[in-house]
């Protein structure tokens, strides 16, 4: 069966004309950004050049002063990993954490619910990658969060009978670790991102390792995300994309999901869409899966071929809430809940994120404010870690212990510690 992707490698004259077009496009780009006197920096306009690519490098929310002070602050900087050597002005920061939009996975956690729920064990996979697809909407926000502090938590529960915890467990590298159950699944995750800067553009390879075990039949899912491009990242518009393949593997039985997500194409073509199928243990399509990744996802079976079985139709299984009009962060409603004390265990750690004074004062509008006490916590970090130096300590996460296990890519594995005994249990520690 081949993979959707070698599909569209073999569509003849179309993809011939396609390719051609974007070799132009790069030379175009290329031209253009020379006469602007930014060698080698490419402007990616996701409407596929519509814009004259001059006018399209003027947009965006850098003032023409602040782009050339950060492109030359930056270029030094191509071609290395900039997860944390980099500091940012707070301009072009979210109000939230990189440990609370690590929660934003939970927006559509019901999935999960109904996968455990669900007796077919395909259309299982189904609800679970749906699940994990359904972030990427939240995901296409070109705002930065914080980076956490070393030993910052975060903590969510009046959502769906979840209790969510995340723990900023390692500074260098920097790595978060997260566990989230309800009365269906379980949920854990070490977060690691490895970047490479571009000039104008940033990869981003997710090399963590995220695993959900639904409770009801013992099964243990594993997922592997696509990559992140974030496009025009100092020069045009910023817009995100995630080109390539998902897979979720169900570690009990063998059972896959492999999905491309299609890259942003000539005028826009393909950007958002999402195809693939459901396979045995025997590698034999038995569900395509198709849909939107900012939109809905839809199942229907198939036959070996991975053509759509007579009699049946596409079924939906997940389609994006609606969001606030005009908001000034592209924030759904649940990402404002992320940020609200609703969502706070009675007894708040003093870790949390909400808690940080320059989240806050992004939050309520004021820059400088924010800005400042950026600075000053990072220099209290700095400082902490020169204390520990100095006396030998090495630093010890409170809510997660470091295992023998180690991920593909290959890096650590960190494990919740505590036993959840109800909603309210982490913050009445």
């Amino acid at each position: 069966m081949s993979s959707p992707e070698k599909k569209m490698e073999n569509k003849g004259f179309f993809s011939s004309m396609s390719s051609s077009l974007s070799i132009f496009s790069n030379a175009m780009h290329r031209s253009v950004n020379g006469m602007l006197g930014y060698e080698n920096l490419e402007v990616v306009n996701p409407e596929g050049g519509k814009d004259d690519a001059e006018e399209e490098a003027q947009r965006g929310r850098w003032k023409q002063e602040e782009r050339d002070s950060y492109w030359r602050m930056m270029q030094k900087y191509i071609g290395s990993d900039v997860t944390s050597m980099v500091t940012l002005p707070v301009i072009i920061f979210e109000p939230m954490t990189m440990l609370q939009k690590m929660a934003e996975l939970m927006e559509y956690c019901h999935l999960l619910d109904q996968a455990d729920e669900c007796e077919d064990p395909y259309l299982r996979l189904v609800y679970a990658t749906s699940w994990a697809i359904s972030v990427y909407f939240a995901f296409q926000r070109t705002w930065k969060p914080f980076n956490p502090i070393l030993g910052e938590t975060y903590e969510m529960v009046n959502h769906n009978g979840i209790t969510f915890l995340s723990e900023q467990v390692s500074h260098h590298p920097p790595m978060s670790a997260g566990h989230c159950e309800n009365e269906h699944f379980i949920y854990d995750v070490t977060s690691k991102l490895k970047t490479k800067f571009l000039g104008n553009s940033l990869d981003v390879y997710p090399v963590g390792r995220t695993r959900v075990t639904l409770k009801r039949s013992g099964v243990v899912l594993d997922l592997v995300p696509p990559p992140t491009k974030v496009h025009n990242l100092i020069f045009g518009r910023t817009w995100v994309d995630s080109p390539g393949e998902m897979i979720m593997t169900n570690l009990t039985t063998g059972d896959k999901v492999v999905l491309y997500f299609q890259p942003c194409g000539w005028f826009g073509a393909g950007r958002y869409e999402v195809d693939g199928y459901v396979y045995d243990a025997n590698e034999e399509p038995k569900l395509l899966m198709t849909g939107k990744w900012n939109e809905s996802m839809s199942y229907q079976p198939c036959d070996v071929e991975g053509e759509p079985l007579p009699g049946t139709e596409l079924k939906e299984v997940w389609h994006v809430a609606d969001t606030p009009k005009n908001d000034k962060y592209q924030y759904t409603y649940f990402a404002h809940k992320i940020n609200s004390f609703d969502t706070a265990p009675k007894k708040l750690l003093a870790s949390d994120s909400r808690l940080r004074p320059d989240r806050y004062a992004l939050e309520m509008g004021d820059l400088s404010k924010s800005g400042a006490e950026k600075s000053s916590l990072e220099e209290r970090q700095r400082a902490e870690k020169r204390n520990r130096e100095a006396k030998g300590d090495n630093f010890t996460p409170r809510w997660f212990d470091l295992t023998e296990d180690v991920a593909a890519t290959p890096w650590v594995i960190w494990r919740y510690t505590s036993t959840m005994v109800n909603t309210l249990s982490i913050g009445q520690l």
